[in-house]
């Protein structure tokens, strides 16, 4: 296994830097299926104390990367290309049909609200320091083009979702950024242009190619 140890530089957004570390080595597979994580044995590979680390497991349980056990600690349980493949099928399916119902309700503060967010996102460096914020950003430009969506029942199924993987995908695709940049512009436009077909468009060819990145990612142990 590659280095992992973490420097006092990294140490400023600790939490974010081992869960990130950790989300990546079970996506790339380094861990078997119920494999225990041991807290003293990562606290000190990475170089760091339990309390990060503790941080860090509870979020990749919300994640459903490892499972909390009673006396056995951490256990992994590895998301599979499988499982990629039906959450970003899933969402490509619901969140071109939320946008397209949401499009007609997106008002002119909505629209700003999404300029300044992509603005902010522009700004953003593609390295580990910037992509905390990216992912929250990233979080809040989908949500603001799918929440006009008046169907609460799909508005349901894409929060479920989007409960895991989804919200930490820039973390780990750090170099298609620039994809994603032209992506979220496109999305923008079509919002302004109200062209509902070019927006559901855009926006399925984005989950789905994040998907294909992911699953190549995972790919290239």
């Amino acid at each position: 296994m590659e280095n992992i140890r973490l420097t006092e530089q990294d140490r400023a957004t600790l939490q974010f830097k081992v869960t990130t570390k950790l989300r990546e080595l079970i996506l790339k597979g380094e861990f078997k299926m119920g494999e225990r994580l041991m807290q003293e044995e990562w606290a000190q590979k990475l170089g760091v104390s339990r309390m990060p680390l503790r941080e860090a497991l509870r979020q990749l349980e919300v994640e459903g990367l490892v499972r909390i056990e009673p006396r056995r600690g951490a256990v992994v349980t590895p998301v599979s290309t499988e499982d990629i493949e039906e959450i970003y099928q899933l969402r490509a399916l619901l969140e071109g049909e939320a946008v397209v119902k949401s499009l007609p309700f997106l008002d002119e503060e909505d629209i700003q609200e999404l300029e300044a967010v992509y603005g902010k996102m522009l700004q953003l460096k593609a390295d580990e320091t910037d992509m905390e914020s990216y992912m929250r950003l990233n979080a809040e430009f989908h949500q603001i083009i799918r929440e006009g969506c008046p169907w609460r029942r799909i508005q349901g199924f894409i929060e479920t979702l989007w409960k895991g993987i989804p919200p930490y995908t820039p973390s780990l695709l750090a170099n298609h950024l620039p994809e994603s940049h032209k992506e979220h512009g496109l999305m923008l436009q079509y919002i302004k242009e109200k062209n509902a077909e070019k927006l559901k468009e855009v926006t399925i060819n984005h989950i789905l190619r994040t998907k294909e990145n992911l699953i190549q990612m995972i790919g290239n142990k």
